[in-house]
């Protein structure tokens, strides 16, 4: 993200992908609500494994970088990119998660990032 004075920000986030599409989940307002409202384009960078090599002065790791544009979610759509978050952290929880999404499902927000581009990375 970048603010309206143009300086960088990143935050991390637990998010999910579905098609072309990354989904993820924060609170009502703040910072990140401000920012996203002025620009909705986004960069979006994830770190999978990784393990250092010191015998090799290197690391083992696989990346991924996206770019795209945000959109808040509302209505059914909303509740779909939460019920994809309870299914990727808590998959052995959803029944409980469903009800934890109908009862708090209007204290959050729920962004969608339709991915324009994606590259990734790895040394193996």
């Amino acid at each position: 993200m970048a603010c309206p004075d143009g300086v960088p920000h990143g935050v991390p986030l637990n998010f999910s992908l579905a098609g072309d599409s990354i989904f993820f989940h924060c609170a009502p307002e703040g910072r990140k609500i401000a920012i996203l409202s002025a620009n909705t384009r986004v960069s979006f960078c994830v770190v999978g494994s990784t393990q250092v090599l010191p015998a090799k002065f290197g690391t083992r790791y696989e990346s991924a970088m996206a770019t795209g544009t945000v959109e808040e979610l509302s209505g059914e759509e909303k509740r779909q990119g939460l019920i994809l978050l309870v299914r990727k952290y808590s998959p052995d929880y959803v029944k409980e998660g469903l009800e934890y999404i109908d009862k708090l499902i209007d204290k959050t927000k729920v962004f969608r990032i339709r991915l324009e581009s994606i590259t990734g990375k790895a040394r193996r």
